[in-house]
């Protein structure tokens, strides 16, 4: 299965974990990667939002990257995100990546700047030059100011880049996310990355999500997609209603902290994240223990 086939599916937005000293908690990244790949999905895409990619130094980039490549061992795909705010530095990422034994990246579009369309495509068509691997875009223009990509410069990327081969999309826009599919050429992979809408992606056509809450219940997002590529609609249906107090809980504090937290109520990972994203209040944290408990997550492991 070469680069490109490997990218479907479940794909879990890893965490990074931090010490009480706020470093990296290799430990429990590594704790975290095995629970995760234990509920059996397809790929794994540390540093990016959920991962904090944000508030991380390059070089703690590269060591989040090298544990997820050590912890997976081929048990899944590996897609950073690679993006930064200017094309040097989204290259130098890439460039890293690949080196690590990465099997794609997924780039965030600029953010802070505001490009133009064809300022974008040249930046995305620079950075599929300076690797061999897979690249996908990915859009999540509620934390770019509203930078992203149009459909129709997704689609002259992908027939004039062999290695542009799709897009993170979390606009939760289904139209956009349908006509990327429309528009694009046979093969694009289009992958949602608003886990309320994973379902209405496959249907659409969609290859698969990249979900923050595959972190937490790593079995209930799998089973959406298994379902459905086995034809069940209905559990998929079914297990998608099941997963949406999980990313409703989400408004309960700061982006990502959530997450964090829940694995850190599950046993799992330290809870904290860099700041100014400070901990839940107690009244938050207790309504999301008891969201965990209905879904069965605070006695077995998902």
């Amino acid at each position: 299965m070469d680069g490109r086939e490997k990218i479907r599916g479940i794909i879990a937005a890893v965490v990074t974990p931090f010490t009480e000293k706020d470093e990296l908690d290799e430990a429990a990244l590594r704790r975290v990667v095995d629970y995760i790949l234990g509920g059996g999905v397809h790929g794994l895409f540390p540093v990016g939002s959920q991962g904090e990619f944000y508030a991380l130094s390059e070089e703690e980039k590269r060591r989040v990257v090298e544990i997820v490549l050590e912890q997976a061992q081929g048990r899944a795909f590996v897609m950073p995100n690679t993006g930064a705010i200017t094309t040097r530095d989204s290259i130098r990422l890439s460039q890293m990546a690949e080196a690590l034994g990465a099997d794609c990246v997924s780039v965030i579009t600029p953010f802070f700047v505001n490009p133009s369309q064809e300022e974008l495509y040249e930046h995305f068509k620079a950075i599929c030059r300076s690797v061999k691997i897979p690249v996908l875009a990915y859009n999540n223009p509620d934390r770019t100011g509203g930078v992203a990509l149009k459909v129709e410069t997704m689609s002259r990327l992908a027939r004039e880049c062999p290695n542009f081969v799709g897009v993170k999309d979390s606009s939760g826009d289904l139209t956009i996310f349908s006509e990327m599919i429309r528009l694009c050429p046979p093969g694009f992979k289009a992958i949602m990355g608003r886990d309320t809408l994973i379902f209405a992606a496959l249907v659409h056509g969609g290859a698969g999500a990249i979900a923050a809450t595959a972190n937490v219940a790593p079995r209930l997002v799998v089973e959406i997609y298994e379902a459905f590529t086995s034809g069940d609609l209905e559990r998929a249906k079914n297990a998608q209603m099941a997963l949406a107090p999980l990313r409703m809980a989400f408004g309960l504090g700061t982006f990502p902290v959530v997450v964090k937290e829940a694995l850190e109520i599950m046993g799992i990972a330290p809870g904290r994240c860099r700041g100014p994203v400070g901990p839940l209040s107690e009244t938050a944290r207790e309504r999301l223990r008891e969201i965990l408990g209905q879904m069965g997550l605070l006695h077995r492991r998902q």
